[in-house]
């Protein structure tokens, strides 16, 4: 018997709705052991687990103007099953709807639930006849509630953006959280230009489009790209998958030839990686917390041929004294809510909370107050993390200059003009809807940082700060 591709598609629905794991994990995990399947199947179980988990909940508004249980009171096999056979419906126009429907009760019927064929036919029918006109919240009357319903954002989120930056760009910000990014990729500085573009040519015959970035030489975009591993150059360490976003945080760094860098929460290792390769006579010390990720850094390590780079389980949290006044450079890309990625780890915006940033926050301050004395006197403490949250960002700017005395330094000549003119665009916007470019904070602290949203470029969203150690 084969494989039923929708049936893997609801076990890992049911799987993230008891969060046994996060969605990038779970699909990985299915995919590594069902990579016999066709392309055309494993693409399906793809964008149809992906997209379901991503619109669940205005699959969930939709469901519940059909039905005459609440969503929240369904059995999680039925709420599951009429969530991703609503996704096909609407989203996925290759698929029959009366496939979607047909195949939804036998599915139902196969998992123990055949009595309740009727009910799943009889939503699904109603939503395929409907589909074209299925009604939103009203955009004037309930400006949040429809957000939160059309971008499928918790309410409290879209309320948090939408206080922090205006109606426009927060819907900015939210379509750009849901477009379809293309990968992100980095050669090693090594790399001649003639060769990438080699590389990128034999990519090319295996029908991989590479656009070099915008805003870096050697960062790539590329799209139809089935996995890392098969990328020409890739297992012989000539280029690694990193957002454009974790690149722009290192060369904020002004990493020089011979620093010595201590990258304090270092997992994957891709940013302890390219300071490496930017102190290429100097060394850098890449900590986590644990083996598990120690691991993930020593194989970047180990395949990016990078030599200078020293890896150990270490706590954030807990001063080394050995290194006190000893770094060039520490990069402290700490632990965060990461709401900047959630266009590739969906599951995010469901998981977060409001009452968990709190602790976020407080362990954040922990690192950076354990780590800050590392750097040496006139060395730079670059902060960043990959969320959108004044909370850890912003605030983060002025615990660091307030309460830790550190200078902030104008990302000005490190970043690229391509890249400061994104973040003159973004003040402009903000400032036209009445709102503070950079959440009160002084001219020269607003210098020093950027908030990268996703819609004002094809990256994650990230924020990234750098000071420098006066004493």
């Amino acid at each position: 018997m084969g494989v039923n591709t929708r049936e893997l598609v609801l076990d890992i629905l049911l799987a993230l709705e008891r969060e046994e794991d996060y969605s990038h994990r779970l699909m990985k995990a299915v995919l590594d052991k069902y990579d016999y399947l066709e392309a055309r199947d494993k693409a399906f179980i793809k964008r149809t687990a992906e997209g379901t988990l991503e619109r669940r909940l205005e699959l969930d508004y939709y469901l519940e103007q059909h039905s005459s249980v609440p969503v929240r009171k369904m059995r999680p096999l039925i709420r599951c099953l009429l969530r991703m056979s609503a996704y096909q419906l609407c989203y996925m126009d290759a698929v029959p709807d009366s496939a979607v429907c047909d195949e939804a009760c036998k599915l139902a019927a196969r998992r123990g639930f055949r009595k309740l064929k009727g009910f799943v036919n009889g939503i699904l029918r109603t939503i395929s006849r409907n589909k074209e006109n299925l009604p939103l919240p009203d955009r004037e009357k309930e400006p949040i509630y429809h957000d939160s319903v059309k971008y499928s954002t918790p309410e409290w989120l879209v309320g948090l953006w939408t206080e922090r930056y205006g109606r426009e760009m927060t819907e900015t910000l939210l379509e750009g959280l849901m477009a379809v990014h293309r990968v992100s990729l980095r050669f090693a500085l090594h790399v001649s230009a003639d060769r990438r573009e080699q590389l990128c040519g034999m990519m090319a015959e295996k029908g991989i489009s590479a656009e070099r970035s915008p805003y870096l030489p050697y960062v790539y975009l590329l799209e139809h790209m089935e996995g890392a591993g098969a990328l020409p150059g890739f297992r012989e360490g000539l280029c690694t998958i990193q957002d454009i976003s974790s690149v722009l945080a290192v060369e904020a760094a002004g990493i020089r030839e011979t620093d010595f860098v201590v990258d304090v929460c270092a997992a994957p290792g891709g940013k302890s990686v390219l300071a490496g390769e930017k102190a290429c006579r100097g060394n850098v010390l890449a900590r986590d917390v644990s083996e598990e990720k120690l691991l993930t850094i020593a194989e970047n390590v180990e395949r990016m041929r990078a030599g200078n780079i020293e890896a150990q389980v270490y706590d954030g949290t807990c001063t080394d004294e050995c290194l006190l006044g000893k770094a060039d450079v520490v990069l402290l890309d700490v632990p965060c809510s990461g709401l900047g990625v959630i266009g590739r780890k969906r599951d995010i915006k469901y998981r977060v909370k409001p009452e968990n940033l709190e602790s976020l926050t407080q362990l954040q301050r922990q690192i950076v107050r354990a780590s800050a004395g590392y750097v040496k006197p006139g060395g730079t403490l670059l902060y960043s993390t990959c969320t959108i949250h004044p909370g850890e960002n912003e605030e983060m700017v002025r615990f660091l200059t307030e309460e830790l005395g550190f200078e902030p330094v104008s990302l000005e000549g490190v970043l690229p003009e391509s890249v400061l003119s994104v973040k003159k665009r973004t003040e402009e916007l903000l400032s036209r809807s009445g709102k503070q470019p950079a959440a009160g904070l002084t001219e020269a602290e607003a210098a020093a940082c950027m908030q990268i949203l996703p819609g004002m470029m094809e990256a994650d969203g990230f924020f990234l700060a750098r000071f420098r150690r006066s004493r």
